[in-house]
């Protein structure tokens, strides 16, 4: 199974990696929408987490782009703020704020992946 992982926060990028690699997923990273749209497009991803604020388009533009190509790619909205008043999030199967704490990731993932099987 394959991750792509949006984020600009090469730590972030960093981590999420090191641990989903742990997990026995196959992690591919980008730091902004251009990239992460190259990405979604030739590697295909199996799930995606998505950063909301982006050096160069909006997460939430981002994520809509992602729909419409491939409406069965789970995406997990993630960001330092809480946008969950803003109704545009909820086309994600997931949103949360980001923490060092991955347990919660790492299960939303295992059981949206579980979803798609």
């Amino acid at each position: 199974m394959k991750i792509l992982v949006v984020d600009d926060d090469q730590h972030i990028q960093r981590l999420y990696k090191e641990e989903f690699e742990e997990e026995g997923y196959e992690v591919v990273a980008a730091s902004n929408g251009q990239e992460a749209l190259e990405l979604f497009d030739s590697e295909m991803p199996d799930i995606v987490t998505l950063d909301i604020l982006l050096p160069d388009i909006d997460g939430i533009r981002l994520l809509r782009q992602m729909k419409e190509k491939r409406p069965k790619v789970p995406i997990i909205m993630s960001t330092a703020y809480d946008y969950r008043d803003d109704f545009a999030v909820w086309a994600s199967e997931a949103y949360m704020v980001k923490s060092s704490d991955l347990n919660e990731l790492k299960s939303m993932i295992k059981n949206l992946l579980g979803k798609q099987q």
